[in-house]
């Protein structure tokens, strides 16, 4: 199971500084400290956490600080001998590849806490490297402390062993003790026994506030006169566990150790153990044989994945700046076995985004840029753009040249806009990683170098800046350029060929990438090239109407409430509806809160007025900001239509998502939500086309799962949810309700999806009995898709995935979890991933079939959207009836499974006619 270790590092510097005798380096550098924090790192690492950061006190104030003046104030200056330490211990943290986290007006302990219960909340065991007894409030199952000093670990149990309270009375321990070193008052005199005494008879701090009259003897008058200051004590003492963060904790990954920086520290330093670990080659990050394999014996490493060295070692390159450099370059790359090449821009925005320049790389180590728009003063002079293009346009034009990149589509996008249509394109390093493992959360080229090189690629931040201070690249200096962009290239082609290596040798993976994703890549940038039509009039028409909704409903919440109060803030709402109108908080935050999110409100929206006014308002507020508003200021300016961008890699199973704007979320099932579709229109002399897969998931259960009723229900062109329902009320096709259909639509979508009789219940409004009985009369009637239920839950535990029609894998890191939650919510992935999957690898065979056909036509039909199981084209009126043919026959012949695939179409002026 994964696990995350969180390093507490200003905790460490200091005990290992008090702790350990004061040596010295061989240029008689303080190093004690370092030493210390150097041996924590190594054990730590050999450990093989999954995710770990070293966690470290930003400079400045902290909340606390404005809470009480006093706090830590008797602290004195940090000794100049431990000073002289803290920048070594961060190269060398660095080096070693941990995540670094600084975060300011909070204290390491508050990020740490933070990051723990987020960690916990996913069912990731967690570990707190430190010293420090505060953060014995954090433990819990699934949270320990260890001391890499004194090798102790403290659990529950020992928590009480210890210190002779449980972990959740910690806080109120410290409280009545007070913290001389960090200047926290308590109670006079109470120290250890007498806080634990207290507890153990009362229960909580408030409990002793309440029974400070029973206390006897001078420790009574103390605990009597302390009482005004304990609420603040208990404050300053209590970890904060909700500071915003940049990173989750799936996101503290280790990066690839710089051997040579480490290398240099520790000859520095004199650590001739550590150095000789580090030159005997001893790898501290990947992990132990068979540790992937605990739990899911075929599913890629989770660890580093180191290749040869030379893979991993750094690269030569070159910047062109004559003709005769970027003639040998052409002549280089001509006939080449694969060429790498990306494009540096000034803009991440496809469409608008101007080219700065070009790398080219045909075998490892050796790469070359060629800066084409460096504008910065005393920029070097650059060969002319047209003339460059030109030259490399026979090699970038020739499909017999085939090339890889890294999320290549953005750079066809880049480089047709300057006139060169890239063919050949044949390999993409992202896409080769997602098919290899979607599992993983990050497929950016820096993530897959560190993780498949053991490789740490030069930053963007490194060579333009960050912050308001960041640069154009256009204005990064030649040599920095170079270094950066040469290094996407050469390390792109690196990746190919250790992750081709493992495609290989999946040949069902292999058969994904080349006959599914890769083939859709110029697809999608047709299609986002293409862009939509937007009528802004009808969107402004409806943002007016949606604000005009918004204040009436503002209006009626002020009177239900009685008083004004913030509709968008829920702190606000929380107080009114938890405090103020006691309606019951059935669903909390991760820290214990009360919650005011959808979940929560829709669970109280039967219990009063203002829950469902609320989530009704926030609707409307969405559909404005996210759309009406926002449309008519995506359209670009260039070509009057609004652009998406399709990501490949962006859901496990495959599905297609976007942004920008995000074409999938647009609401449906709404009369709003439908309305905004209106806004996307056909130009005169156009319609808009859209065709939908009809209930291809049911198509595909009834396929897998082979039920005889099912197939029977399909195969004759039955409302299939009709039929359902006759089977499982036991009634005619034509005497079933319409109560009695929804009821089996409920089931027959719900069951793919994990829902169990709570969730069925209360989307039907019935009892949790009645709903079982529904459930249980369904398999009954259906009893291969129970069947194929728990031949697939088998299949995940024995092989840690499920698969797709076509092959394609989705892991389950937590099929095997000892947390039930989490296990059920693997089974409910793994029953719903082989439908979601496949429908995903259906459209997308269609579209690469409708491609084929559609580009030879020119603009008399053009492909602009995928949504879901929905294709939406733009259309000639004179050429509707032959698209309808020929897209409604590839679609429908994507797959060949053992029930027809029926897609439904429209045709209307706009969106919402045709769909």
């Amino acid at each position: 199971m994964s696990r995350l270790v969180l390093i507490d590092g200003s905790s460490y510097l200091y005990r290992a500084f008090h702790a350990l005798p004061p040596l010295t380096s061989p240029d008689g550098s303080p190093t004690g400290a370092l030493f210390g924090i150097v041996n924590m790192l190594r054990a730590t690492l050999k450990e093989h956490p999954d995710y770990t950061a070293f966690v470290v006190d930003a400079p400045g104030p902290t909340f606390r600080d404005a809470m009480y003046p006093q706090y830590k104030a008797q602290r004195p200056p940090m000794p100049d001998d431990l000073r002289a330490q803290v920048e070594p211990m961060m190269k060398i943290v660095e080096a070693l590849g941990f995540p670094i986290l600084r975060v300011g007006g909070v204290e390491a302990d508050d990020v740490i806490g933070t990051l723990a219960l987020q960690a916990h909340a996913e069912g990731i065991p967690v570990t707190i490297s430190t010293g420090d007894k505060d953060f014995a409030q954090l433990v819990r199952p699934g949270i320990t402390l260890t001391n890499t000093m004194t090798g102790s670990v403290y659990d529950e149990a020992k928590v009480v062993e210890k210190f002779g309270v449980r972990p959740d009375q910690i806080v109120d321990y410290l409280s009545l003790m007070g913290d001389t070193v960090d200047n926290v008052p308590g109670v006079d005199k109470c120290g250890p026994k007498t806080a634990a005494k207290w507890l153990a008879e009362y229960g909580t701090l408030d409990a002793v506030i309440a029974h400070a009259d029973q206390v006897g003897g001078k420790i009574g008058e103390n605990l009597r006169a302390a009482l005004p200051r304990l609420p603040l004590s208990r404050d300053l003492v209590t970890i904060k566990t909700d500071v915003p963060l940049e990173l989750v904790p799936r996101q503290l990954v280790l990066r690839g150790r710089d051997i040579e920086a480490l290398r240099e520290l520790f000859t520095r330093y004199g650590f001739h153990a550590a150095l000789r670990e580090l030159d005997g080659g001893t790898s501290t990050t990947a992990a132990p044989a068979g540790k992937a394999k605990a739990y899911f014996p075929t599913a890629p490493s989770a660890a580093t994945e180191l290749p040869d060295a030379a893979l991993s070692a750094p690269g030569e390159y070159e910047t062109i700046l004559t003709t005769e450099q970027l003639a040998a370059w052409v002549q280089i790359t001509r006939g080449a076995a694969l060429l790498s090449f990306d494009t540096e821009t000034d803009s991440l925005d496809p469409m608008q985004a101007k080219l700065v320049g070009i790398s080219l790389c045909v075998e490892p180590g050796r790469a070359a840029y060629l800066p084409l728009g460096h504008d910065f003063p005393g920029a070097p002079a650059q060969l002319p753009m047209a003339a460059a293009l030109d030259a490399l346009r026979p090699v970038l034009e020739d499909p017999a040249t085939p090339k890889v990149g890294q999320h290549g589509k953005y750079d066809l996008h880049i480089l047709r806009r300057h006139g060169i249509d890239v063919r050949g394109y044949a390999e993409d390093t992202m896409l080769e990683s997602f098919v290899w493992n979607a599992g993983i959360q990050r497929h950016d080229m820096d993530s897959l170098a560190t993780k498949y090189l053991g490789y740490s690629t030069i930053k963007y931040e490194e060579v333009a800046g960050k912050g308001a201070k960041q640069i154009k690249f256009s204005q990064v200096a030649l040599d920095d350029a170079t270094r950066y962009a040469a290094e996407d290239a050469d390390i792109t082609l690196r990746l190919h060929r250790v992750l081709s290596a493992k495609l290989a040798g999946t040949p069902s993976l292999q058969k994904v990438y080349r006959e599914i994703e890769m083939p859709l890549v110029p697809v999608l940038e047709r299609m986002e090239a293409t862009g939509v039509l937007i009528d802004a009039d009808e969107l402004r028409r409806q943002s007016k109407d949606l604000s005009q909704r918004m204040l009436a409903a503002q209006q009626r919440a002020t009177e239900l409430a009685g008083r004004t109060f913030n509709l968008d803030s829920p702190k606000q709402i929380g107080a009114l509806l938890f405090d103020e109108l006691q309606l019951p908080a059935l669903v909390k935050t991760p820290t214990g809160a009360p919650s005011t999110n959808e979940e929560a409100l829709e669970a109280i929206a039967d219990q009063h007025e203002l829950p469902r006014l609320i989530l009704d308002y926030r609707g409307l507020a969405k559909l404005r900001s996210t759309y009406t508003d926002k449309l008519p200021e995506m359209v670009n300016p260039g070509t009057g239509r609004v652009h998406t961008s399709y990501h490949q890699a962006g859901a496990a199973t495959g599905r297609l998502s976007s942004n920008d704007p995000n074409l999938q979320n647009i609401p449906i099932r709404t009369e709003d939500g439908r309305r905004i579709r209106k806004a996307f229109v056909a130009p005169p002399g156009r319609k808009i086309v859209a065709c939908d897969y009809s209930q291809i998931e049911l198509r595909i259960m009834a396929h897998l799962s082979e039920d005889p009723n099912l197939l029977k229900a399909f195969s004759g062109g039955q409302d299939v949810h009709r039929a359902t329902a006759a089977e499982v009320f036991g009634a005619k096709l034509e005497d079933v309700s319409s109560d009695q259909r929804r009821a089996a639509k409920a089931i027959n979508f719900g069951l793919m999806y994990g829902m169990s009789a709570f969730g069925l219940a209360r989307q039907l409004g019935i009892g949790r009995g009645e709903a079982q009985d529904y459930i249980a009369l369904y398999f009954s009637r259906y009893p291969g898709v129970r069947d194929f239920m728990e031949r697939v839950r088998q299949q995940a535990r024995e092989d840690g995935y499920v698969e797709t029609v076509f092959g394609r894998r989705l892991y389950l890191a937590e099929i095997h979890s000892k947390n039930q939650g989490q296990r059920a919510g693997a089974e409910r992935a793994a029953i719903n991933a082989p439908m979601q999957g496949t429908a995903a690898d259906i459209i997308k065979r269609a579209m690469v079939a409708i491609d084929e056909w559609i580009v030879p036509h020119g603009d008399r039909a053009l492909m602009l959207m995928q949504v879901h199981d929905e294709l939406v084209f733009e259309v000639n009126a004179d050429f509707v009836d032959t698209l309808l043919v020929e897209v409604k026959a590839r679609m429908e012949s994507a797959a060949q499974l053992r029930v027809p695939l029926i897609v439904d179409a429209g045709v209307g002026e706009n969106w919402d006619e045709a769909h």
